[in-house]
């Protein structure tokens, strides 16, 4: 991809707590990023904050925008979008996007789906080793072995898979992480001095899956088709070990 080898200009729609974060990585690793946020004020370090119309006529476009909220920002932009511009989603789910990327964009506009399985809090010390998974929608095979080869220089650990071998492993994964963590905080859980170190590693996955937007975990869980399934899976354990609980208790 030679028109990426200089690091051109990568622009970043959406300058939320992800986005702000997923910008300055960017900027870290050498590319003039050029960011939009309806509400950005100030630019996380190395990044300029631009016009919306500046941000879509980039080399490369991410767009780090709620799952909820792509169909909507696609239909917005999507006509103003540079045909040289390379596409990218962010979305903690690939399956939807995907759709909406080769539905809603020029058809003569490459787009990659990817999902930084890190944000803010995992990745503060650094993204080193952490997984990024990577999957060409509507691309040349060049353009996304760049972008694979590039992550794998951040020392990422690239995972090239289909969309929905992500969502259908994401379900277990991410999707349950996040819905035990927000279970645990109906419990209103606190520290206490009995704390054992599980019962910090619980509070640990609380407190971060919280700290992301609660919007992420309905999106989660809404866009994701495996996650019902999911769901089912952990209430029928749960049912199974509230049932012999029960049957000791009875002394069966």
């Amino acid at each position: 991809m030679p028109a990426m080898e200089a690091k051109q200009s990568v622009g970043v729609y959406g300058m939320g707590r992800f986005g702000s974060f997923w910008a300055k990585e960017l900027a870290k690793h050498g590319f003039s990023v050029i960011g939009y946020g309806r509400s950005a004020k100030i630019a996380p370090q190395g990044v300029r904050l631009g016009s919306e119309d500046e941000v879509l006529a980039c080399s490369v476009l991410f767009y780090c925008v709620s799952i909820s909220a792509f169909s909507e920002v696609l239909d917005r932009t999507s006509s103003r979008i540079a045909d040289h511009t390379v596409v990218m989603d962010t979305c903690s789910v690939k399956i939807y996007p995907a759709k909406l990327m080769q539905e809603k964009l020029p058809k003569q506009v490459q787009c990659i789906a990817t999902h930084p399985m890190f944000g803010p809090d995992s990745g503060k010390d650094g993204v080193e080793g952490l997984p990024m998974v990577i999957s060409g929608v509507r691309c040349d095979s060049q353009t996304l072995t760049w972008w694979i080869e590039e992550f794998t220089r951040w020392k990422l650990n690239v995972l090239a898979m289909s969309c929905d071998q992500h969502d259908r492993e994401a379900a277990w994964s991410q999707g349950i992480t996040h819905f035990i963590g927000r279970t645990l905080s109906e419990l209103s859980l606190g520290d206490t001095e009995l704390a054992t170190k599980g019962y910090r590693t619980l509070l640990t996955v609380m407190q971060q899956t919280c700290n992301d937007p609660l919007q992420l975990f309905y999106d989660l869980q809404r866009y994701n088709p495996y996650a019902k399934q999911m769901r089912m899976g952990l209430k029928g354990a749960l049912d199974t070990v509230m049932e012999t609980l029960k049957k000791q208790e009875e002394g069966r």
